[in-house]
């Protein structure tokens, strides 16, 4: 089997164990940065040409999209979707789960639990907006941060108000969630390849911060998912129409909440802590969707996830 990986750099962690596992599982493995790839689109007839050539006889797609180049990212996803290559996540999915408002109301809209949230434009109603969330703290994010950037504290009322003003400023659009005390500083990443769990590490946030990202010094442990846990990661990565997914959770007094779903998780902390071959799982997850013989309409069935978007 053929399969391209859309990376902007071969030598990442992640993309470099992807290429290790496919090989290993004696697939043919091309790694294409997403910018390089360029699309010619006419009537029933679509193109992908990389570097001057045309690319032909992919079977399957394994996108690894920054968010900063999200929207040509995503454009060159959907190019290989219209040509009937099996893509492990659809370029719908990714930008639902790139977009946190988004993906919080579908994930809200199934029942499924998550820090309050309030977002809100007009500056003469930050006073009620924050009423609706009740006593700081609140936590005030970026819509499209990742890594734990644009993630702030706001422990008094005047501070959230002035962080507020001060994404207003930047024209940033921006959510405000309820602090979760009990978690104490650490958050559940259960890594979810099609309808299970993987492998999954609880990251705790370095001494006086509350983000546990490791790209901002958290540190990471291997756990096992409970089934609550499990059920509650795999449904979230179901609704925004992900195969692959890395799901983070915060522990509650209500029990696992949703802080978001990332559609393209890093492999190394979560390989490193759970000794786990991440890798290799999403490559037979691969497999499984460019079953040889399979219609191009089967294919896409299957990458779409749910029959609803934003609507029923």
């Amino acid at each position: 089997m053929k399969i391209a990986i859309l990376s902007r750099n071969a030598r990442l962690f992640s993309t470099a164990r992807l290429v290790e596992a496919a090989r290993a599982r004696g697939h043919s493995v091309r790694v294409l940065d997403p910018l390089r790839c360029y699309m010619r689109i006419a009537a029933n007839r679509f193109q992908v040409h990389y570097k001057g050539r045309e690319l032909r006889g992919v079977h399957a797609l394994i996108p690894r999209i920054g968010a900063s180049i999200s929207f040509y990212g995503t454009a060159v996803v959907r190019q290989f979707e219209m040509m009937g290559v099996a893509t492990a996540n659809g370029s719908d999915a990714i930008l639902r789960a790139r977009d946190k408002l988004r993906a919080l109301q579908l994930l809200a809209r199934e029942g499924i639990d998550l820090p309050a949230t309030v977002f809100g434009d007009n500056p003469d109603d930050t006073r009620d907006l924050l009423d609706l969330l009740g006593e700081p703290p609140h936590v005030i994010k970026l819509n499209e941060g990742a890594q734990g950037q644009g993630v702030l504290l706001a422990e008094r009322r005047a501070a959230g108000q002035g962080m507020i003003e001060a994404f207003r400023s930047l024209y940033a659009n921006f959510l405000v969630q309820e602090f979760i005390a009990e978690a104490e500083g650490a958050d559940l990443r259960c890594f979810v390849v099609g309808e299970r769990v993987v492998a999954a590490m609880r990251r705790q946030a370095p001494d006086g911060d509350f983000r546990a990202n490791l790209h901002g010094g958290g540190t990471a442990t291997a756990v096992e998912a409970t089934a609550r846990e499990a059920e509650v990661a795999v449904r979230a990565a179901r609704v925004m129409g992900l195969g692959i997914a890395g799901v983070d959770l915060l522990a509650s007094s209500r029990g696992p909440l949703v802080l978001e779903v990332n559609s393209s998780p890093g492999l190394e902390g979560i390989e490193q802590a759970s000794g786990v071959d991440v890798a290799g799982a999403i490559i037979e997850y691969v497999e499984g969707l460019a079953i040889p013989g399979a219609s191009r309409g089967d294919r896409r069935a299957r990458r779409r996830g749910p029959k609803y978007e934003d609507g029923r």
